[in-house]
């Protein structure tokens, strides 16, 4: 079982693989699509997941509060990105554009998670938890992909 630092780098090593196939397709072609829904599906169940295990941990303490809060709400922002994404048409220009505004969104969040979320992390999780947080983020990952089309119900009678 991978610990939850590998674990959240190989999904966001996954989700780099799906936007870079993303960006070279164009129109509203069936691979664009196909990466376009693996993408949102799994950044979708990934986001959640990560707030549910990984910064819940590291909320609670003073320190990494402002840290977990920042990343929470760059979650909200891409989430509603996405959402603005998944209802256009891609064969648009404007569907380009606001893509490659997510890429840089996305590719800046996942960098910052990396480089500082994960290193205030290790001051929070101990070394011999690493594996059991990780299971735990893997397993409501899995929980959260059955979940995304109920909470874009919830979110649309918002």
């Amino acid at each position: 079982m991978p610990d939850i630092y590998a674990a959240i780098k190989t999904d966001h090593d996954e989700h780099r693989r799906l936007l870079d196939r993303i960006e070279d397709t164009s129109g509203d072609s069936r691979e664009r699509r196909e990466a376009w829904k693996t993408f949102y599906r799994d950044a979708k169940s990934h986001a959640a997941a990560e707030e549910e295990t990984f910064y819940s941990k590291l909320i609670s303490k003073t320190w990494g509060q402002d840290s977990a809060r920042h990343s929470v709400h760059e979650h909200q922002q891409l989430d509603e990105l996405m959402e603005e994404l998944d209802g256009m048409d891609m064969a648009e220009g404007a569907w380009l554009s606001k893509f490659k505004k997510l890429r840089h969104d996305y590719e800046h969040h996942i960098d910052e998670e990396e480089d500082e979320v994960f290193a205030r992390a290790r001051d929070v999780i101990p070394p011999e938890e690493v594996e059991g947080y990780g299971a735990r983020f893997l397993a409501r990952k899995k929980e959260e992909r059955g979940l995304i089309a109920e909470k874009r119900e919830d979110h649309l009678e918002d």
